[in-house]
């Protein structure tokens, strides 16, 4: 989530109460160098699982059937996977976080992050 200006609509603004923030959440679906492949942008109160259906379906109508299996973070489980893969032969694969006390590089979950950053 990013914080939107006063001046941005209300329509097209909401609050993550996650992150204590107003304004929008930046989707993104990217390839393995993190290029990006697709984006979508919603106010930052819609739900991560919610906003993956229309992120996934622009992905599918942009890369066609050369994507094949997606990993996403922890946020995306429960009836997303089986939608994705039902609906649109996509098969997505949760990359999960240790319970490590320190910080550790989880392989792929690094590539979106250094896109956004």
């Amino acid at each position: 989530s990013v914080r939107a200006a006063p001046t941005v609509s209300t329509s097209t603004r909401g609050y993550d109460a996650g992150k204590k923030v107003q304004g929008r959440k930046r989707h993104i679906a990217v390839d393995t160098l993190g290029l990006l492949i697709t984006v979508l942008v919603t106010p930052a109160s819609t739900s991560d699982r919610i906003a993956a259906r229309s992120l996934l379906r622009r992905l599918r109508s942009a890369a066609g059937r050369r994507v094949q299996l997606i990993w996403a973070d922890g946020g995306y489980t429960g009836t997303l996977l089986g939608w994705a893969r039902n609906t649109l032969a996509l098969t997505v694969e949760i990359v999960k976080r240790p319970d490590l006390p320190h910080f550790t590089v989880l392989p792929r979950r690094w590539v979106v992050e250094r896109t956004l950053a």
